[in-house]
């Protein structure tokens, strides 16, 4: 089926939001001499308070006291990797472009807040490129229900079967594929293993590399 328009999710796949925790973790344990045993250590974190992952990344447990001093201190140097703007993921505004180029239909359909998408995209240089964002307000159901993707094909006027999803999230893919359109995960968050068996065909560690057609 030939593909005809792309349809990004945000968070992960835009915007890494991952991007200033990571270096802030990575940070904080440069400063206490850890050296995490997995590479992917940070996974640890995602979805957790810092304060319960600080003894899961250090590897021992920790006093409540100390657990909330290094949580404090890796917001620190959250606050001051963040006030840099949003992190792109790679290659993102290079495949962008190119699809600008090539007048190929584009959206943004997302679980954020559209006060959220519209600040995160005009600061990332990213909001002109797309022709329109459906973000939570937009939708009753959430993902992995396919409603945010169905409204997003239906506004750009293309069947959702000529539709290419790209989704960082388990749930995000399931939606894509509820929907009927293609899935390619890019694995910022989830492993490719994981999002493949959630439905995508495939998955990118970023986009470096990507062109279109995908």
């Amino acid at each position: 089926m030939e593909t005809r328009a792309v349809i990004f999710d945000m968070d992960g796949v835009l915007v890494d939001s991952g991007a200033h925790h990571r270096a802030a973790w990575r940070t904080l344990l440069g400063e206490l001499g850890v050296v995490p045993a997995e590479p992917d250590y940070w996974r640890l974190t995602i979805g957790r308070p810092s304060v319960e992952a600080v003894p899961l990344l250090l590897g021992r447990p920790t006093s409540w006291a100390e657990a909330q001093r290094l949580a404090a201190r890796k917001q620190e140097h959250y606050r001051r990797l963040a006030a840099a703007g949003p992190a792109l993921v790679r290659g993102v505004a290079e495949f962008v472009a190119e699809l600008v180029a090539r007048r190929v239909p584009r959206a943004v359909a997302t679980s954020a807040s559209r006060h959220d998408v519209d600040g995160l995209l005009t600061r990332a240089g990213l909001r002109e490129r797309f022709e329109l964002v459906v973000a939570a307000e937009d939708v009753r159901r959430g993902k992995p229900d396919p409603e945010v993707y169905l409204l997003a094909a239906r506004r750009l006027g293309v069947a959702p079967e000529h539709c290419l999803v790209f989704e960082d999230a388990v749930v995000g893919v399931q939606a894509a594929r509820g929907a009927g359109m293609r899935a390619i995960g890019v694995s910022t968050a989830h492993t490719e293993t994981e999002l493949r068996a959630a439905g995508a065909e495939r998955a990118v560690e970023d986009f470096e590399g990507v062109t279109w057609p995908a």
